[in-house]
């Protein structure tokens, strides 16, 4: 399969940038997702690869083929729309099979086709059945087929799963992660659900503003956030993000956030951080302990307890800032008030306030 290149995408609605400037290259049989808040233009940069929507600058290349200027159906790309789209009329083998049909291929490629396909999405028992009697999830997975059928080398999904409550959601999010392991195509997904972003991809293309913030793996966003947007999007529930000056300290530098309430910093910024400086500090739910050490100690007032299950989210109060904290529910923990919790300053993400990048 080839690879997708991008290189200096712009979209403007007038006199209005939604995209501008994007560079971006997916590699071969790569999962990519492009994951933003709404208007953040990763729906838009979408529809501009498969051709519904005209550039207005820039260049897309698959493989060695620049597609910019042709029609959505000489791009050799399959895309599954976010409210299926599938034809009340015909029936699942027939919506399946539309494209191949126009394409006049020989009626038992098609028939071998549509099988193989239902086969792996687990739909062959319901070729014979219209749209109207499909639940939402079945619906989707016929949604998908029509696209696979085709065997493009280019798939392309526009939030899928968003039209899905959250319990269908969680399952055809597996049944799309095991796809994904069987068909090994250039697939590029659309998302504003960072944990769908998060379980799906082998890559993460995080925007805002119609410019790309990061990119990289799951893992790299999670744990080196390049700035503060990606650090607040990336993780559930979102990373705690605090204002503090640098204080100077017999062993370096530490992170004053008001109120006697002073933070070791990374051993790595310690000696660069100049007293005074104003910084943001990130630190992820899940890092924080409950029980003081004699570094990292982190005194908060505790307001609120969502119990979720396992694990519980506590809502406090730290030297005016809100602060969640992510523990386990069989912890010795219950109700409100003040509670002393740790930390491993290795763990503290800093940023500038003015660049908004990552120190």
């Amino acid at each position: 399969m080839p690879s997708i290149r991008i290189q200096g995408l712009q979209k403007r609605f007038g006199d209005v940038p939604v995209i501008d400037g994007l560079d971006l290259a997916m590699d071969d049989k790569e999962f990519t997702v492009l994951v933003g808040p709404s208007g953040c233009g990763k729906s838009t940069t979408l529809r501009i690869i498969a051709g519904l929507e005209d550039a207005s600058g820039g260049e897309i290349w698959i493989g060695d083929r620049e597609v910019s200027a042709l029609d959505p159906k000489d791009r050799d790309i399959a895309m599954v729309f976010q409210d299926y789209a599938l034809y009340p009329h015909m029936d699942v083998a027939r919506n399946m099979s539309f494209a191949l049909r126009l394409a006049r291929l020989p009626k038992v490629e098609i028939e071998q086709r549509v099988r193989r396909v239902a086969d792996m999405l687990s739909i062959s028992h319901l070729l014979s059945r219209k749209p109207r009697e499909l639940s939402g999830g079945q619906r989707q997975r016929v949604a998908m087929g029509r696209a696979l059928v085709r065997d493009s080398s280019v798939f392309l999904f526009d939030e899928p799963l968003s039209n899905l409550d959250a319990k269908l959601r969680t399952q055809m999010r597996a049944e799309l992660a095991l796809m994904r392991q069987r068909v090994e195509k250039n697939m590029i997904y659309v998302t504003h659900d960072q944990i769908e972003a998060m379980t799906l991809a082998d890559r993460i293309v995080v925007m805002h503003g119609g410019k790309v913030q990061q990119q990289g793996t799951p893992e790299e966003l999670y744990k080196h956030p390049a700035n503060l947007f990606v650090a607040g999007f990336i993780g559930a529930p979102p990373m705690n993000l605090l204002a503090a000056e640098v204080v100077a300290d017999v062993d370096g530098a530490i992170a004053s956030i008001g109120e006697g309430v002073d933070l070791p910093l990374p051993q790595r910024l310690r000696r660069s951080l100049a007293a005074g400086r104003s910084i943001i500090v990130g630190l992820r739910p899940s890092s924080i302990r409950l029980g003081g050490m004699a570094e990292g100690a982190l005194p908060l007032q505790v307001l609120l307890t969502e119990y979720v299950g396992a694990h519980s989210v506590l809502v406090a109060d730290c030297a005016g800032q809100r602060v969640s904290v992510e523990i386990n529910s069989d912890a010795p923990y219950a109700g409100t008030g003040p509670a002393l919790f740790s930390f491993d300053p290795e763990s503290l993400h800093v940023f500038d306030p003015k660049t908004e990048a990552a120190l």
